[in-house]
């Protein structure tokens, strides 16, 4: 079977570059043949895999992948609070903090930012129903929120997803100035969030684990910040506080090992994206972005 390449556009540059991702052929496997089914829903998307190699990327024998992980995937480690030695773990290293100046916020009161260093798609098109079909899959707002009441809410909207890779940042932070209430934790499986798997299966995002918090902004009304946990994700982690004022750029919290996503509901003409993200995400192709850059502005 011929597999379509995972290509995105870097913004910085406007370049189309394909990504490799870690276990491709694996992926591939579980996702693209008959035989994967059997291993991926009885194993791949269960929480105790996860949890044993989370547990073993905070092993300190772990550090001794930090280095090679870090050469062969080009990652700028001049960035980082952490010198490379510093690291007491893998899992240390993978949730580490940048530096004030590495990451760029736009202050502009109108910019709405991105939350995290990601690849991003925006669907604007949650109909006036509670559903919408992407690829064929039925998505559920009420579903995904597990809550009717906010469901409503978001009824004719805009969702978008930051997909994080193991090579990124992986802490998040607030796209916009606002109130943030608590985080509700969703229990649920563990499927990869790669583009092999989405593509078979765009409902992991109602199926996976996540975390569902609301920030009231002025500017873009009610917005859903939503973590989604995958495979090999060892946890989400909310370093803020409820229920308090929050400031753009702030943190909000981080990911454990491995790849995992941001998902965004706006409410309906409450946001205007930048028109090479929507022209990007028309023709199915993802872009490059970091936490901090303007992603749109209010409608």
């Amino acid at each position: 079977m011929k597999f379509d390449k995972i290509n995105y556009i870097e913004r910085k540059n406007g370049e189309l570059k394909t990504e490799k991702p870690p276990g491709e052929v694996f992926l591939k496997f579980l996702y693209y043949n008959p035989l994967g089914k059997l291993p991926l829903n009885l194993v791949v998307r269960k929480k105790f895999l996860t949890d044993y190699y989370g547990k073993k990327m905070s092993e300190l024998v772990s550090k001794n992948k930090i280095k090679p992980f870090v050469q062969e995937n080009n990652i700028d480690m001049n960035e980082s609070k952490k010198k490379i030695e510093e690291f007491t773990s893998f899992n240390d290293f993978f949730i580490r903090e940048l530096k004030a100046d590495a990451r760029k916020i736009d202050i502009n009161k109108n910019s709405f930012v991105s939350p995290a260093d990601g690849k991003i798609l925006v669907f604007d098109n949650l109909k006036d129903t509670t559903k919408f079909f992407l690829k064929g899959d039925e998505f559920t707002l009420e579903e995904f929120l597990m809550d009717e009441e906010d469901a409503k809410k978001f009824i004719g909207g805009t969702f978008l997803v930051i997909r994080l890779a193991p090579v990124d940042y992986h802490r998040f932070h607030f796209p916009a100035d606002g109130y943030i209430s608590k985080s509700k934790l969703i229990d649920g499986y563990y499927y990869s969030v790669s583009p092999y798997a989405i593509k078979k299966n765009f409902r992991v995002y109602c199926e996976n684990k996540r975390e569902v918090s609301i920030l009231k902004t002025e500017d873009f009304g009610d917005v859903v910040l939503s973590e989604v946990g995958a495979t090999m994700v060892g946890g989400i982690k909310q370093t803020y506080k409820a229920d308090t004022f929050v400031k753009k750029g702030d943190e909000k919290g981080y990911f454990f090992f491995g790849g995992s996503s941001c998902v965004l509901l706006f409410q309906k003409n409450k946001i205007k994206f930048d028109i090479d993200i929507l022209e990007n995400s028309k023709k199915g192709i993802e872009t490059k972005v970091y936490m901090g850059e303007k992603i749109g502005e209010p409608k």
